[in-house]
Parts: C-alpha cells; structure tokens; sequence
C-alpha cells in the first residue's frame, strides 16, 4: 500500500514560519507556505531564499509558496505561525474554508491585547471544533532551517494526534519533546520575550552578567505565577517551553527581544522610536509586555520584571527611572510564592 505525504500548509513565511516549511519538507512532508508579502512570494519564487527573513537558507523548489489560501485550507494539518496580533482576524479568514476535522498547530508566541487570551483560546473561539496543539521553543528560526540540533516543546491534549504531528515534522535533527500541558507551554512563550527585554535593557544600560542571571531566574519566578495563575503546571516551565526557551531568548543578540531590548538601554535613540522600528522586524515583547501586565494585573499577581517592561515601553517612564523602581523593591524569600 502507497503512503502518501502529509501535506502541511503554513500560514506566514516570516523567519519561523519558513523554517518550518524547510523542517516539514526535510521530514518528508508536503508543504505549502502563504505569505501576503509580495517580496517574499517573489524572492522564493525566482531564487529559493526568502531574503526578508531568512537569507541565505536555500528553500527547496518541493516547497510551493502562495498568496492564496484556499490551497492551505484543503491540506491535511495547517500550522499558524503568524504575529500574535493577527491571529484573530487569520482565523476568522480561515473558519468558513477548513474542515473541522483538520488539526491547527499553533506556532505562534504571545498573549492577544485587549481580550488577554491565549492563543489556543483564541483559536478555539473561532474555530472550536479543530483539533489543537501548540509548538513552542526554545527555537532560533535560522539554526533549525539550517538543520541544526533542535529541541522544541510540542503541547498536545490527543496522543494519536500528537503522533501524527511529529512525525510530519519531527526528524534526526529536529525534536519535538511532547506535554499535555497546552496552557503552561503557552505562558513560557508568552513571558520570555519580554524577559530577553528586560535583560536586553540591562545589558544596553551596561550592567554585567549578574544582572541577567538575577532576570533570567526571577523572571522565571513571573513565569510561574502567571501559569498557576492561569491553570497550567509550574513543572511545565522547568523544561523547554520554560528555563530552556529563557535561556535561550535571554542570552544571545540573535534574540529579537533581547536585541531591542539592547538598544532601548543604549538610549542613544527615543523609545518611540525604537518600539516604531522593532515593531516592523516582528519583536513580539512588544505587544507581549502589554498584555502580559494586564493578564497579570487581572489575575492578581505581582509581575514585577514584566511591569517594568511595560512602563518602559507604553508608560513613557524613563529607563532609569523604572530601574531604579525595581531595584527599591522590598526583599522577598525566595521561595515561589504568588503572592511576592
């Protein structure tokens, strides 16, 4: 009996959703990748690179690229890896075209602003009968593209489904480590980047490697209370989606967040001006800090790390100012507490 191919359809070819579609392909999946980027369709299309986001990594002429959805809706999983903020309206697009029996995973990082879901909660608004999972880090789009040593958090509630799905995606090289645990690997995505801020800031205003060990743990602490918070499990957070996806984003410049994050500590430009030109390379901590501070806020715990993000980047506060504010906080045990 003939095996056919998964065929995988990835909605947006930014630096993550084309890595996918070259880690799909390389696992012998069928891929189509949507863009509305008429530079991407067309860099693809006529030298097989996508010079906007992943220059240099050659995308295999198997892999087809379009502008159109209807051939992403007729495939057998579809994987959103699109900004955050777009999710909703994306999924609108989507929920009269996709059968309700095709399984979503979501790729995408982050909290939407105003109504404070997560993105499986999003998803499942609008479209509540598909079949979800949530593919989460610690991932740089370009080291796995290039088929480097790669473990990723894999969230998925069915195990049949989550057997389908990795081995659609999964190989030698790239490796998807399976929890159930949906709700807590979302919340490690979410709270990382604007971690890499914080930690950015610290580096760009000159402070040492003290300080960003001291972020990188306390913000995993911020970490926690927001998924017990929320219902997701703080043990989640002690493997990929969590301290691996922390590490990873919160100690290297290649990090979007922890890049602007730098900049922004360097105040050699306005903070406006800074946030304007980030916003257009996708650094998702952006919009993160925002609604990571509400969710905080409305649930009751203390995000300190996270606030001071947030006042930074939409409180027009000073960076020094806001430094000075969290270094003046009361001392706390250590012990995780969400109350601190």
């Amino acid at each position: 009996m003939t095996t056919h191919p998964t065929a995988i359809g990835i909605i947006s070819a930014g630096s993550w959703g084309t890595a996918l579609a070259i880690i799909a392909n390389r696992a012998g999946s069928k891929v189509t990748l949507y863009t509305r980027n008429a530079h991407v369709l067309e860099s693809v299309r006529s030298r097989r690179i996508n010079d906007a986001y992943l220059p240099d990594i050659f995308i295999d002429p198997h892999i087809i690229i379009t502008t159109d959805l209807a051939p992403i809706c007729n495939c057998d999983i579809i994987i959103l890896a699109l900004p955050s903020q777009h999710m909703r309206s994306t999924c609108i697009s989507l929920s009269d075209r996709v059968d309700v029996d095709v399984p979503l995973l979501i790729a995408t990082k982050g909290i939407e602003r105003g109504s404070l879901a997560l993105m499986s909660e999003v998803v499942s608004a609008i479209l509540p009968r598909n079949p979800l999972a949530v593919l989460s880090g610690p991932n740089f789009a370009a080291e796995a593209a290039q088929g480097q040593p790669t473990a990723t958090s894999f969230a998925c509630l069915s195990e049949p489904l989550a057997t389908r799905i990795i081995y659609s995606i999964g190989g030698k090289y790239f490796r998807p480590y399976l929890t159930d645990d949906i709700i807590g690997t979302q919340i490690g995505g979410a709270v990382k980047n604007v971690i890499a801020i914080a930690c950015g800031i610290a580096l760009g205003c000159g402070f040492g490697e003290n300080a960003r060990a001291a972020l990188i743990t306390r913000g995993l602490t911020e970490m926690n209370r927001l998924c017990i918070a929320k219902g997701g499990r703080p043990e989640t957070l002690m493997g990929l989606s969590g301290i691996g996806d922390l590490v990873l984003t919160c100690s290297s410049a290649t990090s979007r967040n922890m890049s602007l994050g730098m900049e922004l500590g360097r105040q050699e430009k306005s903070v406006k001006e800074t946030i304007e030109n980030w916003q257009k390379r996708l650094a998702e901590g952006i919009a993160s800090a925002d609604s990571v501070t509400e969710l905080a806020k409305k649930l009751g715990i203390s995000m300190p790390i996270c606030k001071t993000v947030y006042d930074i980047l939409h409180e027009n506060i000073e960076i020094n100012e806001a430094i000075h504010k969290l270094l003046e906080r009361p001392f706390v045990s250590e012990v995780l507490q969400t109350s601190f």
